[in-house]
């Protein structure tokens, strides 16, 4: 549906009957919110569920690593089947397992005479299929539903909803689990999730859709692909990149998923519009450059939240709430901007607030490398990460805006599904890259403030103090102190000496290579800016006559 010129489809908006477009807003708003608060409210829960259910750290962190994978992987083919039986059945469908499965998830540890880890992660893993379901309908209406002329205003809603969730759920993760229990950072969906159904049921239109095939080869080539891809990176630490089973090694695993990908795309080439993904869409400059910036935007995300947490935390000595708290400005700045940067998008070319917002991230994130201390007051903090929320509302919506702006009613939700996707797999590398980046600063950060620190002790405990740092200075979960193996009989005094000084060269050592790590990141978003500085300026033409 290209046209001779070579200019982008139009997209033939929905009668509503007469209705504001504007009133099919709250059940996407609703729905996706809950998606966004169940990516982040159980990583607070962690120490509460390991106990609850009697579960190692690994099986615990699979609560969330699940709801992630199954998230991740069927998002593009949830975009393609809004477009084959329409996004308001497929939408409703995935609000109402979310919301039973929510129910589920807190009702887990009442299963059996003893409560199984297991339950939970299953009911997780069923719970990101439903979230799968929703989001690529979320966009794929905005762009049906709305003018050109109102998109971006719209996108900037639904953008903003992104930037609230981030910070509510550790808030409210909090909250539950101190006061009510950790059931409620699930129960909390059910009444919100009801709303959403009664919202969608009545509010959402019925768009037409258009019999698009469902490429069953390309569905089983993407979920395995993906599938090994994603587990690969979202798990290799936790199997400190080496064997998972038998022969199978993370190395391995992730190469042949990447190999499965390249399978896939030689299949959607040959299946032409009929694939799942169809590569046409990505004749679009702004949407191919759209769908690397939002996996850039959603890697800086992890990659700033991921050692800021850890630095809050165990170097500033602050609880999870208080460091939320310190965090919270830059989610509610980047709620309030988002709405803005989605209007302007509609007045100004959109690709240069996508540029701004880039850049505004990028000065955060060099601004919180340059005022990491172990020292440090945590409200000096809120500054950058109050610029942090300015850079993200002036992304996220403008940047939606550009990857839907160029697609047609037949492949809106596969184009939302990919878009979607990437975005999704930008955070899996992100978390990936991140974490294998801090453990190997740390191994030479730490080691070298142990050096320096050494000359405070009697002379013949510097070397073993030394050793025993460097041992554990690549561990994330060590304060690294009670690695020093001194010898029987050292007095008192000299091991509370030595010890003080394991702990100071931790926390020196992990603000340095926090702030390295930040560096890497800000290196990133660079790639970010020069993506939205390449789009082209042209993303709208009029829309053609109600349907």
């Amino acid at each position: 549906m290209t046209d001779t010129s070579g200019r982008a489809p139009v997209i033939p908006l929905v009668d509503l009957g007469g209705r504001s477009a504007w009133s099919v807003l709250p059940p996407l708003i609703l729905g996706f919110f809950m998606i966004m608060v169940d990516t982040t409210i159980v990583n607070i829960a962690i120490p509460t569920l390991t106990e609850q259910f009697s579960a190692s750290l690994i099986e615990v962190g699979w609560v969330n690593s699940a709801y992630l994978l199954s998230y991740a992987v069927l998002m593009l083919l949830a975009g393609r089947l809004g477009d084959r039986y329409g996004q308001k059945a497929v939408f409703i469908v995935g609000l109402v397992v979310f919301t039973v499965f929510s129910f589920l998830c807190g009702f887990s540890g009442n299963i059996g005479s003893a409560p199984e880890i297991g339950w939970l992660i299953a009911f997780r893993v069923l719970q990101g299929v439903g979230a799968a379901l929703m989001t690529p309908q979320t966009m794929s209406m905005i762009t049906r539903v709305f003018p050109a002329r109102q998109r971006g205003a719209a996108l900037g809603l639904w953008g903003a909803t992104a930037g609230v969730a981030t910070i509510a759920g550790p808030l409210l993760g909090g909250v539950f689990v101190e006061t009510v229990g950790w059931e409620w950072i699930f129960y909390v969906n059910i009444p919100v999730g009801v709303a959403a159904l009664w919202f969608s049921v009545t509010r959402l239109p019925h768009l037409p859709s258009h019999g698009t095939t469902l490429d069953p080869l390309g569905v089983v080539l993407s979920l395995v692909g993906l599938g090994a891809v994603v587990f690969g990176l979202q798990e290799g630490e936790n199997y400190d990149w080496g064997q998972i089973w038998g022969p199978v090694t993370v190395w391995s695993l992730i190469g042949a998923g990447l190999l499965v990908m390249v399978a896939f795309v030689a299949w959607q080439y040959r299946m032409g519009a009929d694939a799942l993904l169809p590569l046409r869409l990505f004749r679009s400059r702004n949407f191919s450059l759209a769908n690397v910036d939002g996996m850039v935007v959603t890697f800086a995300m992890i990659g700033i939240f991921f050692p800021l947490t850890i630095y809050l935390q165990s170097i500033l000595g602050l609880t999870p709430i208080q460091a939320a708290l310190v965090m919270m400005p830059g989610s509610l700045v980047s709620g309030v901007v988002a709405p803005i940067a989605g209007r302007l998008s509609d007045r100004v070319p959109a690709k240069w607030v996508v540029a701004a917002g880039f850049t505004g991230i990028a000065g955060s994130v060099v601004w919180l490398a340059a005022v990491l201390d172990p020292a440090l007051s945590p409200w000096v903090l809120v500054w950058p990460m109050a610029l942090f929320g300015v850079g993200t509302g002036l992304t996220f919506s403008p940047l939606s805006n550009l990857a839907t702006s160029g697609l047609d009613a037949r492949t809106a939700g596969a184009g939302a599904g990919a878009f979607n996707t990437n975005r999704q797999v930008g955070g899996v590398i992100g978390s990936a890259v991140v974490v294998a980046a801090l453990s190997s600063r740390l191994s030479v950060t730490v080691p070298a403030a142990a050096q320096e620190l050494a000359t405070s002790l009697p002379q013949q405990y510097r070397q073993s103090f030394v050793d025993g740092i460097t041992r554990a200075s690549g561990d994330l979960g060590t304060t690294a102190t009670g690695s020093v193996q001194l010898p029987d009989g050292v007095p008192a005094d000299i091991a509370e000496q030595v010890g003080a000084a394991a702990q100071q060269a931790f926390v020196a050592g992990f603000a340095d290579a926090a702030a390295q790590t930040l560096l890497l990141v800000g290196a990133v978003l660079v790639i970010g800016i020069v993506c939205a500085a390449l789009m082209s300026a042209t993303q709208h033409h009029e829309d053609v006559e109600p349907v």
